[in-house]
């Protein structure tokens, strides 16, 4: 069928028709299709960081630890430059074409014999997953009703640790030399992503761009048609759909892309307390996962004296609660509300570190009952981390999100990738207790600093359309032709 494009202003029913679906089949479809990127990338941080490739490609710690540094790098990169495709492209392009550069960069990565090529394809792996952030929730978004969003982005963003469950899993048997041979395990870990991926890019070819880009970018009939075929999906399973209501119709003149000066007057001059907003939560819950989670073993080796492989059984329970926190709390984000449920998650997060960072530098813990409390704040932080993704992308202009999870997103990366740095220095060699104290403070602080941010500024977008909450820039008041 061909695509046609127009460029005059027409009447859309298509977000309200969108919005009125109740749970359906094919809204499993977008969940299993599109929510795999996160489990990807928590994947292949636990791969990096078991380091089984260390002896093979005769690499040093500093080496190992770049390795990890360089796909961050990539996720910035591919985030900040397929953040605007995303936007003009479109999100059903963009989540095939991030899907396919994550394989070919991951399993490529898999076959290298020295450390530059390692980096090489570990960068672009990283690209890719960083593209997918800005197409994935950009389309769940679109494709979720309203009263579902909150809860299904929460969760889908959470499956990062069912990925780091399954890296480390992995790891265990593929890095077991009296399994698999040194130099052939850490090789087939490295396929364990690009498998899952082949099986769910065939998924992700049954998901159809999202109506609502359509509708902006000239593509209404398309749209239409789409939203028909859903519609007719859910009938089949027996649902009668309420009439639609056509007086919350929306007027819109296509427009195939967004200047970039008219980008940045949304941020700063437009919605200059929204930026602030997601910048804050996006900032602060990367800052305090980067330096817990990349140093907990650390911490646990250092002043708890456990060995390694001791070590990497307490990130069980430290990732389950991570995974739990927000398939629990994810539907009170709908019901009791976003800011609330924001502030709610980052306060208590916060205030559970304090606690434990008093008993840890009182010498009251072991490693057990310090990472029970590693397990408790997270479940709370990791729903807090969540909420951010879903935030950015919900409190913009539908033109701009994918250019404002990008944005924010690397802003987030760049600032965050100095807590392990600066954590790493107040661990030491395990003598002192008092600079990681301080350390935990700060980690704390910040995080109830995003809360109140978020209780201040946040956005009551629980139950609403996204484009009762961020009116799109196509969007005009004057009458119109035709019904799309």
């Amino acid at each position: 069928m061909a695509t046609t494009h127009s460029n005059q202003p027409v009447r859309t029913l298509v977000p309200v028709r969108m919005d009125r679906l109740p749970w359906a089949h094919f809204h499993w479809m977008v969940v299993l299709g599109l929510g795999v990127s996160w489990i990807l990338d928590g994947l292949e941080i636990q791969l990096v960081s078991a380091s089984g490739f260390k002896e093979s490609l005769g690499m040093s710690s500093e080496d190992i630890g770049f390795t990890a540094t360089i796909y961050l790098i990539g996720q910035v990169c591919g985030a900040l430059f397929f953040g605007r495709l995303t936007d003009r492209w479109g999100r059903k392009k963009l989540f095939i074409i991030t899907l396919g550069i994550y394989l070919i960069g991951s399993g490529i990565a898999g076959l290298a014999w020295a450390p530059w090529f390692l980096y090489i394809w570990r960068f672009v792996a990283g690209m890719g997953i960083g593209g997918e952030y800005t197409a994935i929730n950009s389309a769940i978004d679109e494709l979720i009703p309203a009263k579902y969003r909150g809860r299904v982005d929460i969760a889908v963003n959470g499956t990062y640790w069912a990925g780091a469950m399954l890296g480390a899993f992995s790891s265990f048997f593929l890095l077991n030399h009296a399994l698999i041979p040194e130099g052939i395990g850490w090789r087939l870990a490295f396929f364990v992503g690009p498998v899952l991926g082949l099986v769910i890019i065939f998924v992700r070819r049954q998901i159809p761009e999202s109506p609502r880009w359509m509708v902006t970018h000239g593509q209404g009939d398309e749209a239409n048609r789409i939203v028909d075929g859903i519609e007719a999906s859910v009938r089949a399973q027996g649902v009668t759909l309420e009439p639609v209501d056509e007086s919350r119709a929306m007027l819109v003149k296509p427009e195939e892309s967004v200047p970039f000066a008219t980008v940045i007057d949304v941020f700063l001059r437009k919605y200059p307390s929204r930026t602030f907003l997601g910048i804050s939560m996006m900032v602060t819950q990367s800052f305090l996962y980067n330096a817990i989670f990349f140093t907990y073993a650390l911490v646990l080796q250092n002043f708890y004296h456990l060995n390694a492989s001791d070590s990497a059984l307490y990130f069980f329970p430290f990732a389950i609660g991570n995974l739990l926190g927000p398939l629990v709390l994810g539907p009170l984000f709908d019901t009791f509300g976003r800011r609330k449920m924001i502030f709610g998650t980052y306060f208590l997060a916060g205030l559970v570190l304090l606690i434990s960072a008093y008993l840890f530098k009182e010498g009251a813990l072991t490693a057990t009952t310090h990472t029970i409390f590693w397990c408790i704040s997270f479940f709370f932080a990791s729903a807090g981390a969540s909420s951010a993704y879903l935030t950015v992308s919900e409190i913009f202009p539908l033109e701009v999100r994918g250019q404002a999870i990008s944005y924010f997103f690397a802003i987030s990366q760049v600032v965050g990738s100095m807590g392990p740095l600066i954590f790493a220095n107040f661990v030491g060699n395990g003598t002192d207790r008092v600079p990681l104290f301080w350390g935990y403070v700060l980690g704390a602080g910040v995080m109830i600093f995003g809360g109140l941010v978020a209780w201040f500024l946040g956005v009551n977008a629980e139950g609403k359309g996204l484009e009762d909450i961020a009116e799109p820039l196509t969007s005009v008041k004057t009458p119109s032709v035709s019904l799309r």
